[in-house]
């Protein structure tokens, strides 16, 4: 809202010819005034993390490499063998 006001204030004196140089840092400083009214802190949704009798889910172990399994190298096999079971079986003649 400030924002839009000092925008509109720049706007209207650009159209009667004035500059608003020395208009910006009294904006400022009514911004940052403005802004000692906020309240310091917010209204939290959850329970306080500094309440010690705030309850809290347990917290429980998960392995972050169980789906693990062995990727070495397999034993050689005849490499004609491997690749005629993974090729596409050959189409039939009608």
């Amino acid at each position: 809202m400030l924002t839009l006001s000092g925008a509109k204030f720049a706007a209207a004196s650009a159209v009667r010819g004035r500059h608003c140089r020395f208009h910006w840092p009294l904006l400022g400083a009514l911004a940052l005034a403005l802004a000692g009214c906020m309240p310091a802190t917010t209204e939290i949704a959850s329970a306080d993390p500094a309440d010690p009798a705030a309850k809290v889910a347990p917290a429980s172990y998960r392995s972050t490499i169980a789906p693990y399994s062995s990727l070495r190298p397999a034993t050689p096999a005849p490499w004609r063998d491997r690749n005629d079971a993974v090729a596409p079986r050959p189409k039939q003649d009608r």
